[in-house]
């Protein structure tokens, strides 16, 4: 088992040049960071390609399958560490794709649509509600970040792992809605009406904007449902992951968590 102890070295510099967006796509690789995160990436079926321990902070073995192994000094560990309390594990990951094709739905379908989002914040944020309401996939549209930057994984405890994510064109998200017979609810101001005065209790894509902009023209023109958040301050809206988080648990209220 190799032991690294300079920042120079080539494995660690290749860690930091992933952390880029063209470099994970031309390797074909990203970063995870944590035992949890970790495991949960195992689970869902992603092969480990290099491992890299901290002793001084994660003294015991991770049991998980990688072709390398590498234990690498603190201050080399803080080099390529992302977060700020970490538990001394990085793992470098061979990234998947997701299909529109890979989404099995339970009796009564909730797709989350994310138009162009952008904060990788937000994201990991939203994936971490989908997780925990159970919803059927996450699908990106037209996005304006990488789902395997770090800072994704990093927001959503790892649940970029346990959500079935797809990125597309939202011409082909649309004609999937149309093929499976989901309906469309698009979350803006215009001709709107109250989320909570919506029946659910349909198969359901919920259709989420960006802060600055909001949705684009095409899902407003394509919605059968348009839907709006009340809001009672002199804000006119929501982050986004918040605005998701309410509307997801009222159609999962509305189905009685099933």
């Amino acid at each position: 088992m190799e032991q690294i102890t300079s920042t120079q070295n080539p494995r660690i510099k290749n860690i930091v040049k992933l952390q880029k967006t063209r470099e994970r796509r031309e390797q074909g690789l990203f970063i995870i960071e944590g035992a949890r995160e970790i495991g949960l990436a195992v689970q869902a079926g992603y092969s480990i390609e290099s491992l890299f321990v901290c002793p001084e902070l994660h003294p015991n073995p991770l049991m998980v399958e990688s072709k390398q192994v590498y234990y690498i000094t603190l201050p080399v560990f803080s080099k390529v560490a992302y977060r700020e309390h970490s538990d001394g594990l990085i793992a470098l990951a061979a990234m998947r794709a997701f299909s529109l094709l890979d989404i099995s739905f339970k009796k009564i379908p909730l797709v989350i649509v994310l138009e162009s989002v952008e904060k990788p914040g937000n994201l990991g944020a939203v994936l971490r509600t989908a997780d925990a309401a159970a919803v059927d996939a996450v699908i990106i549209c037209d996005p304006h970040t990488d789902i395997f930057n770090p800072n994704v994984i990093r927001s959503s405890i790892g649940c970029l792992f346990t959500n079935t994510v797809v990125t597309c064109s939202n011409e082909d998200a649309l004609s999937f809605f149309t093929e499976n017979n989901i309906t469309v609810f698009a979350t803006c101001f215009e001709n709107s009406v109250n989320y909570h005065e919506c029946d659910f209790n349909v198969p359901a894509a919920l259709i989420f904007g960006t802060e600055s902009a909001g949705l684009t023209p095409f899902w407003i023109k394509h919605a059968a449902r348009r839907i709006r958040i009340p809001m009672q301050g002199k804000i006119d809206s929501l982050n986004v992951s918040n605005a998701a988080a309410i509307t997801i648990f009222e159609v999962k209220r509305q189905r009685n968590f099933c």
